[in-house]
């Protein structure tokens, strides 16, 4: 069986050179993480100036943990971002507001280690549903859970230019989601980068 290619997100970029590789790459996504712990954490103005330079065939996906919703909605208004993703507790609500208010799309990350049922995750209103092992810990699960799942999903969680072809073609995700995994010593390794894009775009 052919494996349609999945959409990229290279999550976490928070320095101008890191949106020069992406715009010669050409993800589908990229993502800003605005949360405070965070070491990838980049300030609402920050994200701006970053934004300013990216690709417009780039979406800018804002990452959130628990935040206000109305900096949230915010963000999305003034296309500082394009897509909201949500890792915290947010509900039904929270999600249908921000879709409400801004007319923006919502992905919605579930820790598969942490919900009692993936029906959890399907049934969310979000646009996408991100399965995930953690907030960004760069840590991978056991894919085998994911084989019901029937919604298109984004994947995340501890994929590397060394395994993400496997990963792609065990579960056959909508996206794959990746961070740690294309850094070195804590910042975006361009080659890295590179290597991921290509292996996620060449599968047979």
């Amino acid at each position: 069986m052919e494996v349609k290619n999945p959409k990229i997100k290279i999550c976490g970029l928070t320095r101008p050179e890191d949106i020069e590789v992406a715009n010669q790459l050409l993800p589908d996504y990229i993502g800003f993480v605005f949360w405070k712990k965070s070491k990838r954490n980049v300030e609402p103005e920050q994200a701006k100036l970053l934004k300013d330079k990216l690709d417009s065939r780039i979406k800018a996906v804002g990452v959130f943990l628990d935040a206000d919703i109305e900096l949230v909605i915010s963000l999305l208004k003034e296309d500082v971002i394009d897509i909201a993703q949500l890792h915290g507790s947010e509900d039904e609500e929270y999600i249908n507001k921000v879709k409400a208010e801004t007319g923006r799309e919502v992905i919605k990350a579930f820790n598969v280690n942490k919900i009692p049922s993936l029906s959890i995750a399907e049934e969310s209103p979000a646009d996408y549903i991100m399965l995930d092992s953690g907030t960004g810990s760069g840590k991978a699960f056991d894919l085998s859970l994911l084989s019901e799942v029937k919604r298109p999903f984004f994947l995340a969680g501890g994929l590397s230019p060394d395994n993400v072809e496997a990963a792609i073609g065990e579960v056959h995700p909508y996206a794959v989601d990746v961070s740690s995994g294309v850094e070195s010593g804590g910042f975006k390794d361009p080659e890295k980068m590179k290597c991921f894009v290509e292996k996620a775009r060449h599968i047979k």
